[in-house]
């Protein structure tokens, strides 16, 4: 009796042993993500984009929305974007709310909620995260983050505006003077600004740059008030690096008849089938390759090749950066100017152009660079 009760015991032991390895490997393999860069359960990545802000800029967040819907497609996620508005006090608990749902990725942007992005990670370990345009180094490990060399982007395109004023193009004039819109009066925006600045100079010394701030990133009507001033005081062509705001850049160019630069995203193509005349004045854009940059970190998640807790810079070099030279672009420019804006882009390419950055300046030395080229 004792030795059937010993055989008994010893077999419930056996059955529990194996249920409890059964339960620990099912654990392991059925997580939301893992140190490789996860997937859900069907096997398909999971991933959400929170906006800060609004769709509909064709610029910045329009363009992050399109690498969003390049996931989709080319590597068959489910996803789903989040407007959360202008109001940034619903920014933090946004994140947070989306962090305890069942999402792999949770993608965002902007050097404005890098700071609170990174907390809600940190409480998140089981979560990746991708900031797709930051100029915060630091980040968590499960964090990944990007910048794009804009100072490089805005110096080629510097060129391209100097070339354009003083040449014999359409609705150029002579007064060898360029223009400039910011969104606001901080680093990331002055990192344009003083690349193009730069660039400017390096085609033409002697030009001068008239320089504004909105003061807003969603205020096309301020936007366009400020370019028309710049337009009517003998500007020929202006940056556009407002966001949201310089959509109304676009529509004193097109009052006005004269040329404007986009910035993020190829602007003239986005605005082409709704309003040509507008579009074949925005000559060429800076454009950060934010779509292509989404999608290759995320095909490196969903491979466990991405290097999380780190901070890229992509440039030229990455393809991470460029100028739209689309149909606009090459009917507008003379056919030597396109040569010679192409030589500039191979030497920065090269590196034998450098380019500073306003990222590690001064507020007094931002200031001197734009008073030295003041109209």
């Amino acid at each position: 009796m004792k030795k059937n009760v010993l055989v008994l015991l010893v077999a419930m032991v056996m059955v529990l042993v194996t249920a409890c390895g059964s339960n620990t490997n099912n654990q392991a393999s059925t997580g939301n993500s893992d140190s490789n860069g996860g997937t859900s359960q069907d096997g398909n990545l999971k991933v959400i984009l929170l906006i800060p802000g609004t769709l509909g800029d064709k610029s910045f967040f329009d363009a992050a929305n399109n690498g969003l819907n390049k996931v989709k497609e080319e590597l068959g996620a489910e996803t789903k974007v989040v407007e959360m508005g202008t109001d940034k006090t619903k920014w933090e608990p946004t994140y947070n709310d989306i962090a305890a749902q069942d999402w792999d990725v949770v993608i965002s942007g902007g050097s404005e909620i890098t700071e609170m992005f990174n907390a809600v990670a940190e409480a998140n370990p089981d979560k990746k995260f991708i900031n797709y345009d930051t100029d915060i180094e630091e980040a968590p490990d499960n964090v990944y983050s990007m910048t794009y060399a804009t100072n490089e982007v805005s110096f080629l395109a510097g060129a391209a505006a100097a070339y354009a004023t003083q040449s014999d193009m359409e609705h150029a004039n002579e007064d060898n003077v360029i223009g400039f819109v910011g969104g606001m009066d901080i680093p990331g925006i002055n990192a344009f600004l003083v690349g193009y600045i730069q660039g400017a100079q390096y085609v033409d010394p002697d030009v001068k740059v008239a320089v504004s701030y909105a003061g807003d990133f969603v205020n096309p009507a301020k936007g366009k008030e400020l370019s028309l001033i710049q337009y009517n005081s003998g500007v020929d062509i202006i940056f556009n690096v407002a966001g949201g705001t310089g959509l109304g850049i676009f529509d004193a160019a097109k009052e006005k008849k004269k040329y404007a630069i986009g910035v993020d995203s190829d602007q003239a193509m986005l605005l082409k089938d709704t309003d040509p005349e507008k579009a074949n004045l925005i000559v060429t854009s800076a454009i950060k390759k934010i779509d292509s940059a989404i999608l290759g970190a995320v095909k490196r998640l969903s491979e466990g090749t991405l290097e999380m807790g780190k901070r890229d810079i992509l440039s030229f070099v990455e393809d991470g950066v460029g100028i739209a030279e689309n149909e606009i672009y090459t009917a507008a420019f003379p056919e030597d100017v396109q040569a010679k804006i192409e030589e500039v882009k191979q030497k920065l390419i090269n590196k034998e152009i450098k380019v500073d950055n306003a990222m590690g300046m001064e507020t007094s030395e931002v200031e001197a660079i734009r008073n030295a080229v003041k109209p």
